[in-house]
């Protein structure tokens, strides 16, 4: 009976305040919307690679398994307040740059790519930790500057952004140095820098093209020559697009059916669980199933801008905006590669694609987003 009637008690006190009721997603610092959306494309994801892996259980358990520590990640990261992010960002940034170059001197070397650290039990890719990392050093660095940012504040974003890029891409892995570069200038676009400068920035990048092709590798001019005219070489360098532009083509408008795609089972399809995977899922949902997979991407950037807007403060929405702007380039830029509109540069379909560090930093990064959003009084102006 007193156990019933402290409850009474306790229900007349709340009533008489008029206390808002708190769902259990805002009792964690979660995002409803956003996590359901994330929920649904990890779970079509699975479906996807099902199929991708020739209905290798192993690997979608594997898969499952990451998700499902990604998620953990996710709902820890939510409880830190946006204002620690802040604190530790610099530290951050200079352990990933650490990491990087350990990564040159003793990292493992895979498929002619030296972009791992062995830690004993797994494999560590520093290169996907920095997309997180970077946008939280540029979101940290312009917060104590009063916005938009000046010629030398620029100067030393672009320099701050440059050196995590070249590190990745002396290893070599450019897609993903791409990424990092995307998810800086993410931020500083979010700063409001001027558009003449924007402009300018165009006109030198323009004139530095002669310049940065000389530097760049064979393979890597190759892939251009391949974009431009994949049917110059359709058994070597066209190959991979060639035959993923028709297995996108073939499954029309309703699809061939799951399970029953002929490009990624016969294996036409190179790289059809990872780098690839979209053309599986074209081929088999059709042009309506890549429609709805679209659709919950542009349903999470929506989102992610929505919790943006709402920050309170210069952080927040800098690292709010980048980070939902990054996750949304990754699936564009991989999507249009895919498409043969991009060349290739080894970029995997965000929640999709059957991968490690790439699958949990990315799930992890809208665990800052929904912290942002459940903690906006938390952050000092």
């Amino acid at each position: 009976m007193s156990l019933l009637h402290a409850y009474w008690q306790t229900w007349i006190h709340h009533r008489r305040r008029r206390l808002p009721y708190r769902s259990w997603w805002q009792t964690l610092h979660l995002d409803g919307p956003l996590l359901l959306a994330l929920l649904c494309l990890s779970g079509c994801g699975l479906v996807i690679l099902y199929s991708a892996s020739g209905q290798n259980w192993l690997t979608v358990s594997q898969q499952a398994v990451k998700l499902s520590l990604a998620f953990i990640f996710l709902v820890i990261l939510a409880q830190i307040p946006p204002q620690r992010y802040r604190l530790w960002a610099p530290w951050l940034y200079s352990i990933c740059v650490l990491m990087l170059v350990m990564v040159l001197a003793l990292g493992v070397i895979s498929k002619g790519s030296q972009r791992w650290l062995n830690l004993g039990l797994f494999r560590f890719q520093p290169s996907e930790l920095m997309k997180l990392v970077m946008p939280l050093m540029l979101a940290w660095y312009f917060d104590g500057f009063h916005l938009p940012p000046t010629l030398k504040q620029l100067a030393t974003a672009l320099v701050l952004i440059l050196v995590p890029v070249l590190l990745v891409a002396k290893q070599p892995d450019l897609g993903t140095a791409l990424i990092i570069a995307f998810a800086g200038i993410g931020v500083i676009l979010l700063a409001g820098i001027r558009w003449r400068i924007v402009l300018c920035a165009f006109i030198a990048l323009a004139a530095l093209g002669p310049m940065l092709w000389h530097f760049m590798r064979d393979y890597q001019k190759q892939r251009i020559f391949t974009l431009l005219n994949p049917e110059h070489d359709p058994l070597g360098k066209g190959y991979h697009i060639i035959q993923s532009k028709i297995a996108i083509g073939s499954g029309g408008l309703w699809g061939k059916g799951w399970l029953h795609g002929s490009q990624a089972h016969l294996s036409f399809l190179p790289e059809h669980a990872t780098d690839f995977i979209f053309a599986v899922s074209g081929e088999e949902f059709g042009f309506l199933g890549s429609v709805v997979l679209i659709s919950l991407f542009g349903f999470i950037l929506g989102r992610g801008l929505f919790i943006t807007s709402g920050a309170k403060d210069s952080f927040g929405r800098l690292a709010a905006g980048s980070i939902t702007l990054l996750f949304f380039l990754s699936a564009f830029v991989n999507m249009a590669m895919v498409s043969g509109l991009l060349p290739v540069v080894g970029i995997p379909l965000p929640l999709v694609s059957y991968g490690g560090t790439a699958l949990v930093t990315f799930i992890a990064c809208f665990g800052i987003v929904m912290s942002i959003h459940a903690h906006p009084k938390l952050v000092s102006t």
